[in-house]
């Protein structure tokens, strides 16, 4: 039983790693510190929105329109510690 709760917290780590990754990179690449056309960043980029997008879409589909703002990571990493919280 410990393994698995030890392999379930590894996951959301992993997880939560890639959102904040995710966050930090749509910063830099609103201000213009990263250009989406160099083929890594695109990469990294588009993986990564794949990847988060099944986390991302329903909460932005519960989540109203906050004109411009994008709360679904913050809610996401909320989501992810709660688990956390309820898996230990």
């Amino acid at each position: 039983m410990d393994n698995i709760v030890e392999i379930a917290l590894l996951i959301i780590g992993v997880v939560r790693t890639f959102i904040i990754i995710h966050f930090i990179m749509s910063w830099l690449i609103q201000f213009q510190v990263l250009n989406i056309r160099q083929s890594f960043v695109s990469q990294v980029w588009y993986g990564l929105s794949r990847l988060l997008e099944p986390i991302y879409g329903p909460i932005r589909r519960v989540l109203p329109q906050m004109s411009g703002i994008d709360l679904a990571p913050l809610v996401a990493l909320l989501g992810l510690q709660v688990i956390t919280i309820l898996i230990t």
